[in-house]
This record gives structure tokens, C-alpha cells and sequence, in this order.
């Protein structure tokens, strides 16, 4: 079973529509005890990095998400907002992170040499360029839709799973052991969004 956190903050169906045309079972989870009984995670979301966290405070959810991640190491898959709350801390707001991941999030810069309309939103190309439980090392080049006006910086470069560019190369997906994170949207990824979350539904718990 794969819970969906509901946490006020994510795009909850649409990732359980995709999940059931794959032949998955998911459902929505708000509490510990219901967190505790899924066999893996998936923290998606949209909105600001302060409201994100807030929300997990607010909700008491740190603890038995840092159980099930760090301790049970049952797998967890970050996505878009839920992908940057994995990770110290962000440009955006003032409150810390979950910590799973060494890294930082910033907002992209646009420049008069390099000018950027911010957010990055759209169809960008994504490479691998790790071997990983999501995405085909054989097929290198990937393309998925993006809706982010800040990008994960990884402080060790073993934690990145996959970069894409836009006024530069930036971190499109991470993992470190069972903690995954993915900047894109797979909800909205057609095949590639199909191909990713049938790989994550099938990783090992």
C-alpha cells in the first residue's frame, strides 16, 4: 500500500489516479498511525517552503515521518515542494528543513545575460546520471514537466539522481538510499511520469 501525505499543501489525486492506472493501491494519509501502516510514502505539494513545514509541525508529523524514512527506511518519494522539504532549508522561508538530504534550495536567478521567466514551468529534458531505483540508466535522456521558481542545490553530488538545465544545471531528482526526491511533476509526465512511479511502486521495502 502506498500512502499519499495530506498535508494541506499537495496535489493528492492526481498522484492516486496515476498510481491506480498502474494497478497500485494508494490512499490518503493525515496521521501517524495511518503513516505507520502504508508500506511506502509519497510527499507531493505545491506553495511555499514556510507553509510546507508549518504544516508537519502543526500536524505533529516530523516524528513518525523521520521514523518511517530514517529508521525504517521504508521507501519515500519527495515531489516538487515535497522533494525541497527533504532537504536543510530554503531561500524561500526561515524555517529548517526535514533534513533527510544535504542540500539547500534557491531561487533561480535570472540575469541580462542569461534572463529567465521565473517560475521554470514546462517540458525540460532531465539526464541520469547515477544508477538509481527510478529512472533507466539505459535510457539517458528523459523528459518531464516543471512548475518551480526555486532549484535543490545538493551538497554531495552522490545524492544526485538526475539534472536538467535551465539558466544552468540543476538538481531535478535526488536519492539517498530509500529517500527520493524529484523535482518535476510524473503526475504530469505522461509516459516518463508512468515509467517513473511503476519503478517506485515496484522498489523493495
Amino acid at each position: 500500500m502506498i500512502g499519499i501525505l495530506d498535508y494541506g499543501c499537495g496535489n493528492i489525486n492526481s498522484v492516486i489516479r496515476m498510481i491506480q492506472k498502474l494497478g497500485g493501491t494508494a490512499t490518503k494519509v493525515s496521521t501517524a498511525q495511518e503513516i505507520t501502516a502504508v508500506d511506502r510514502l509519497i510527499i507531493p505539494g505545491v506553495g511555499a517552503f514556510d507553509h510546507g513545514m508549518q504544516q508537519l509541525h502543526d500536524r505533529e508529523l516530523l516524528p513518525v515521518l523521520e521514523q518511517f524514512a530514517l529508521q525504517d527506511k521504508k521507501p519515500v518519494l519527495g515531489i516538487c515542494l515535497g522533494m525541497q522539504l527533504m532537504c536543510r532549508a530554503s531561500q524561500e522561508g526561515s524555517l529548517p528543513g526535514l533534513g533527510w538530504i544535504d542540500a539547500q534550495v534557491r531561487r533561480f536567478q535570472s540575469t541580462p545575460e542569461r534572463p529567465l521567466k521565473i517560475p521554470h514551468m514546462g517540458w525540460s529534458e532531465v539526464d541520469v546520471v547515477k544508477t538509481n531505483p527510478l529512472l533507466q540508466e539505459g535510457e539517458r535522456r528523459h523528459r518531464f514537466y516543471f512548475v518551480h521558481a526555486y532549484k535543490v542545490e545538493a551538497a554531495c553530488a552522490q545524492d544526485v539522481l538526475a539534472t536538467a538545465d535551465y539558466g544552468g544545471t540543476f538538481v531535478a531528482a535526488f536519492q539517498r538510499e530509500n529517500v527520493m526526491g524529484v523535482q518535476f511533476h510524473p503526475e504530469k509526465s505522461h509516459q516518463f511520469g508512468f515509467g517513473l512511479m511503476k519503478n517506485f511502486m515496484a522498489e523493495a521495502v
